[in-house]
């Protein structure tokens, strides 16, 4: 128990014979529960965490028959921990790179009722993510961006930390089986949970490597999240803008996305009647301008309105 609360921890896991068993040793002690989850691992992971359940009873082994990704892992975790009824139920990934001893920080802002997901932030202090490389760094800003604006949590930094704990009743409402099955799970968990009115809250810590290494390759990740984020974006203004609740909130975005493209193609149309036709550009060229402020214009009212919508909505 920590403060009263009982607190279950998945754990996912693939390929990680190294790093499970230092994970699981250092699990501390008022966490009641520890889902450790096997993403169908080619190694010795299954036995490390076989070696591990011996000796703590508090450990629960499940095995994935095939790999299905990081996010499905964790939602079988979820799943389990719902089963049993706990109040908090955190994530600490498999590789030994969350240290414990920041736990309790992500459980009480949901202790106090101050959120229903805490998500921890290794990019607010410069002395935090020292050891994070550079690439590493500006990878995680940009798709922290890009989250701001499909999740509507505005303030979150570092969404793509996978350290979080979560309140029972947010894990009751949010649909588990939509949740995408691998890296980018926690940002379409925070579209979802904004759907629903849960609020969130960072919680910074220091970064921590050591022997892991992320399995992410940025260069392909960020195309392929954007996708799922331009997806989830429209879902979540078709959903809680539209379906649950009407907000003028999503004109000014499909006019200011209409009138900012429109604007682009002026201005490049300005670029072919100058350079090729040989004509005067500032006709073209103010035509462009005036479309694109007026899109751009647009865009910033409905992320305005957005922001508004979560500092005042959510269920506390």
């Amino acid at each position: 128990m920590y403060r009263e609360r009982r607190i279950a921890v998945v754990v996912p896991a693939y390929n990680e014979e190294l790093l499970i068993g230092p994970t699981l040793e250092t699990m501390p002690e008022f966490v009641d529960r520890v889902y450790v989850v096997d993403d169908c691992s080619s190694d010795e992971t299954s036995a490390r965490i076989g070696e591990r359940a011996a000796q703590d009873p508090r450990i629960v082994s499940i095995r994935h028959k095939t790999n299905s990704g990081v996010g499905a892992a964790i939602v079988t975790g979820y799943a389990a921990a719902l089963a049993e009824d706990p109040d908090i139920v955190a994530v600490m990934a498999g590789d030994n790179q969350m240290d414990p001893a920041f736990l309790p920080k992500l459980l009480d802002p949901i202790v106090d009722e101050k959120a229903d997901y805490a998500v921890g932030n290794r990019l607010i202090n410069p002395e935090f993510r020292k050891d994070m490389s550079r690439w590493r760094f500006v990878g995680n800003a940009a798709l922290t961006l890009l989250t701001k604006i499909a999740s509507g949590y505005w303030q979150l930094v570092d969404p793509q930390n996978g350290y979080t704990a979560i309140s029972r009743r947010a894990l009751e409402t949010i649909p588990l089986d939509a949740v995408y099955p691998r890296y980018g799970y926690c940002n379409d968990i925070l579209v979802r949970l904004n759907v629903y009115g849960f609020r969130v809250q960072n919680v910074p810590h220091p970064a921590r490597y050591g022997l892991e290494r992320s399995k992410i390759k940025y260069s392909s990740y960020i195309l392929r999240l954007s996708g799922l984020l331009l997806k989830d974006f429209l879902w979540r203004m078709k959903t809680k803008y539209v379906v649950m609740g009407f907000h003028p909130l999503v004109f000014y975005y499909f006019f200011g996305a209409i009138f900012t493209v429109l604007g682009l193609l002026v201005g490049v149309y300005a670029l072919h009647f100058k350079f090729v036709q040989g004509y005067p550009i500032f006709v073209p060229a103010v035509i462009a301008i005036l479309i694109f402020g007026l899109g751009a214009q647009f865009l910033l009212f409905a992320m305005l309105f957005d922001m508004q919508a979560e500092k005042n909505g959510g269920w506390y």
